[in-house]
């Protein structure tokens, strides 16, 4: 995993609601934008927002579903983060 992907994975998990959403989706499985609005109590814009930020740190994958979009969490990305964060342990 290169610094960058790590610096920007590191970020999104630094926001509440992206916790949150993850927390969500980890929960659900696929889900939806509206979905994950009526879940955590969030505006559409909002939660629009920090999706972006949670699929272009690569830790939520987006798929077409007809005219909607749906979530997920990316497990390689997601567990590739876990072992560069476990490869500090002391």
């Amino acid at each position: 995993m290169k610094a960058k992907d790590i610096e920007r994975i590191s970020k999104a998990l630094g926001d509440p609601h992206r916790m949150r959403i993850l927390e969500e989706v980890k929960k659900h499985g696929w889900r939806q934008c509206a979905d994950i609005c009526d879940m955590i109590n969030l505006a559409q814009p909002s939660v629009s927002h920090h999706i972006k930020q949670l699929t272009d740190s690569g830790l939520l994958i987006s798929e077409k579903e007809g005219r909607n979009i749906k979530y997920t969490i990316d497990k390689e990305a997601f567990n590739n983060y876990i072992k560069f964060i476990n490869s500090f342990t002391i």
